[in-house]
């Protein structure tokens, strides 16, 4: 999910921005001085000193994860060849499958939040090959070392606060929390932010897990789409409300095509 995440927090994230802008640096040799203010304040952001403390006591500052920040290879490759990179028949075969698979579990989440099941297996194709590969790097490292770093220090702040909350509601430890770079979590890579926005406890198991918990991971996709307007029992294709929705996923469009396309390929 590549997109700039709302801030979800009221006031608590409202005010980090501010808070934390001047603190930012260019480089490792002020990180540590900087985590530690950080844990000094985590009053003023909600959540408890001692669990900040605690899941921040291991994490360094990442020049592999700056550099990657630095280095982002924009989408330029036609929809044509980005599909064909991305997708092809095995993916939808798999689709086709786990759609089965998972049928009484669609069938109610279509129920509930109006997205069908073909479009929440293209999501999940598409992010991590249904839960093949979520990423291997440690999320709170990440989002530590991108809130510190200077470039988008207020985007990534509230970022690295938001996966804290969700250390701190119990929904993940610390070491479970292993994502993509940038810190997107789970077999749809969800932001922090939306993880705490949008993730929902569908198994009712008390946890909103997004990395092994097949439910949770499908209903929280849903319910990202159906709070972003998503239209029940109407089509995705290009010019509708639906594929409007589906650019809120993701603001590449040969990204939104292929989630579209590849949708339908699957519910035939």
């Amino acid at each position: 999910m590549r997109l700039l995440s709302a801030v979800v927090f009221g006031f608590v994230l409202l005010s980090a921005p501010s808070a934390w802008s001047a603190s930012c640096g260019n480089g490792p040799g002020g990180f540590e001085a900087w985590k530690q203010a950080f844990i000094a304040n985590s009053q003023s952001y909600g959540l408890k000193q001692r669990v900040v403390e605690s899941s921040l006591k291991n994490v360094k500052y990442s020049k592999k994860v700056v550099s990657l920040d630095r280095n982002q290879k924009s989408f330029k490759l036609s929809f044509n060849q980005f599909y064909a990179k991305r997708v092809n028949n095995a993916m939808i075969r798999r689709g086709k499958q786990l759609g089965k698979t998972y049928a009484r579990i669609f069938r109610g989440i279509e129920k509930k939040y109006g997205v069908p099941a073909p479009i929440i297996l293209s999501i999940w194709g598409l992010e991590t090959n249904y839960g093949s590969f979520s990423g291997n790097m440690p999320v709170l490292q990440s989002l530590a070392t991108l809130a510190y770093d200077c470039r988008r220090s207020d985007f990534f702040t509230a970022e690295l606060i938001a996966a804290l909350t969700i250390v701190q509601s119990r929904d993940m430890q610390p070491a479970e929390m292993k994502g993509a770079w940038a810190g997107e979590l789970g077999q749809t890579q969800f932001l922090a932010t939306s993880y705490v926005r949008y993730a929902v406890d569908y198994d009712r198991d008390g946890r909103k897990d997004l990395i092994r918990s097949i439910p949770d991971v499908l209903a929280s996709t849903a319910n990202y789409l159906a709070q972003k307007g998503w239209r029940r029992g109407q089509g995705w294709g290009p010019g509708t409300a639906n594929y409007n929705v589906l650019k809120q996923w993701n603001k590449a469009s040969v990204y939104v095509e292929t989630i579209s396309v590849m949708a339908g390929q699957i519910s035939e």
